[in-house]
């Protein structure tokens, strides 16, 4: 497990602002219907960096706590911009604005450090490359060297399909991409809860 990656958590915090959270869950519970239809049951360490977490008992919407990369960024744009287009029978209201909304990269900064304060692993060189870090991972062009070697396994890319500008639609969608990649479930044993 890593912590969230600067535009993750800004993702996280668009998530929770737009009460996301009210409609889906983010927690697969052992029972055998929903591992069958989300996948893995969920494992206390995915959620300890979430603060607070998003476990949630209401499921208007399905859970995601395993819907990183089952659809496409562009799927995702559009899910989140007009829900009835790719999911005709969705009540979801539409999230278009969040294209035009800017992340705000001071606020981030002030989010990891709250975030470390409570015990977040982040160091002073993820603290320092915060901005760095959150403009190379959604420009396709950029060199993710860096933000790499802080952040395995970080999806990086154009999430909103404008490569031009840094977006909450970009962090949302990183946010929900990152969802249940954190852990390797084919070397994860259940009956001792190790590799």
């Amino acid at each position: 497990m890593r912590p969230y990656t600067p535009l993750e958590l800004a993702g996280r915090n668009i998530y929770i602002r737009e009460g996301c959270y009210l409609c889906h869950s983010q927690m697969i519970r052992p029972f055998r219907d929903e591992v069958e239809r989300y996948g893995h049951y969920s494992l206390a360490a995915e959620s300890m960096y979430d603060h607070p977490f998003q476990w949630g008992s209401k499921r208007t919407g399905p859970d995601l706590a395993r819907v990183g990369a089952r659809y496409s960024n562009e799927w995702h744009v559009q899910h989140l911009a007009d829900p009835r287009a790719v999911v005709p029978e969705s009540i979801m209201p539409s999230y278009a604005f969040l294209k035009e909304q800017r992340v705000t990269v001071k606020d981030v900064g002030m989010d990891l450090k709250a975030n470390e304060d409570v015990g977040v692993p982040y160091n002073d060189d993820m603290l320092a490359n915060a901005e760095a870090d959150m403009k190379a991972q959604a420009d396709p062009n950029a060199d993710t060297m860096a933000l790499l070697a802080r952040y395995p396994k970080a999806k990086t890319g154009d999430f909103d399909g404008d490569p031009a500008a840094l977006t909450e639609m970009d962090a949302l969608v990183s946010y929900l991409q990152m969802l249940g990649k954190l852990v390797d479930f084919s070397t994860y044993d259940d009956a001792t809860g190790y590799r």
